[in-house]
């Protein structure tokens, strides 16, 4: 059991190294190629950021021929990546940090719920309803994809009319400065960490399947708390440093982000299941992550839409606190759930 763990804490350390390279050359890259704006903070660091969930999700089905863990893998990500908004109101100096930025992450969490939502109706349909798939492929997931791309899109559309593209094209002034790194460079240097956190994603897949038979516990808990802790370490480092630079849009837009971009992972990894469309091997236990995810993205958006103006004495917002306590509730009855 110890060489188990040791392996987990040295693939943890790939990914979280590696991560802050891709999302820092992935950066230099949108700078170099004029892409900036809201693609830095939603769409291109988000993206870069959820490699780790990405290549996990793809050596957990094409591997370890276990699709449980990769879902439960991304739901639980999603998870962390809320918990983590609690951690940077924490980090925050003043007010609260979901107070002080603009109504663009509102759309975006959303937009986030959308495909969450799918996923968890193809979760709880996938035995009482035969599957509709095309080419082995699920509706559901085929759905998710769809849902994705127009989500993108909204936000886009929105932003451009909106003051949040403008506060993040300044703090892309203060974070991305890259005049010595070409775009070449940048380029190599991007595929070389994103190929490094494909073998490290793989190999993150098959240490999971071995504490899930030594822990006995289920892949859900499994892939939802440990993998899901592991995945999320480059959102949650690439955010606080935006935070400590003043870039506050980015430090959230990259975790709400993230969250919009795991759920469409699905779609990959059900192209990739070729045995049958993945929603018909998926157990119950997701639609209770999915449940957390999904009250854990309404009090981000209820905090948006209300914006609090005053932290608790414990230097945290009330919203944080209901964060990380719901978090914690979900992964006490994940643990129980996976021990049966």
């Amino acid at each position: 059991m110890f060489i188990v763990f040791l392996k987990f804490i040295i693939c943890i350390a790939a990914i979280f190294y590696c991560g802050k390279r891709v999302a820092r050359y992935g950066d230099a890259i949108a700078e170099k190629t004029g892409l900036g704006g809201l693609w830095i903070g939603v769409i291109l660091v988000s993206v870069a950021t959820s490699l780790p969930e990405l290549f996990t999700g793809v050596g957990s089905t094409v591997f370890v021929n276990a699709p449980n863990l990769t879902v439960g893998n991304l739901f639980g990500a999603n998870t962390y990546n809320l918990v983590n908004i609690a951690t940077l109101d924490f980090l925050n100096k003043g007010a609260p940090l979901l107070s002080s930025v603009s109504t663009g992450q509102l759309l975006t969490a959303v937009l986030s719920l959308i495909p969450l939502l799918i996923a968890a109706t193809g979760i709880f349909l996938n035995q009482g309803i035969s599957q509709v798939a095309f080419a082995n492929v699920s509706l559901y997931s085929v759905l998710i994809l769809v849902s994705y791309i127009i989500s993108t899109r909204i936000i886009f559309k929105f932003e451009k009319k909106q003051q949040t593209i403008k506060e993040l094209n300044k703090e892309e002034k203060i974070l991305f400065k890259y005049d010595n790194i070409s775009l070449k460079t940048a380029c190599i240097r991007y595929g070389l960490a994103a190929l490094a956190i494909a073998g490290a994603g793989i190999w993150l897949a098959y240490i999971g399947d071995d504490l899930a038979r030594l822990l006995n516990l289920g892949q859900n808990f499994i892939g939802s708390l440990f993998l899901g802790f592991a995945t999320t370490l480059p959102e949650i480092t690439v955010s606080v440093a935006a935070l400590r630079l003043g870039a506050k849009e980015l430090a959230v837009a990259n975790m709400v982000g993230s969250n919009l971009f795991n759920v469409t992972i699905i779609f990959l990894n059900d192209v990739l299941y070729r045995k049958a469309p993945i929603f018909t091997v998926l157990t119950q236990q997701h639609i209770f992550t999915a449940f957390i995810v999904i009250l854990m993205t309404i009090i981000v958006i209820a905090a948006l839409i209300l914006k609090p103006k005053k932290k608790t004495i414990f230097g945290i917002s009330g919203y944080a606190i209901a964060l990380v306590v719901i978090f914690a509730i979900g992964a006490y009855i994940n643990f129980i759930l996976g021990t049966k």
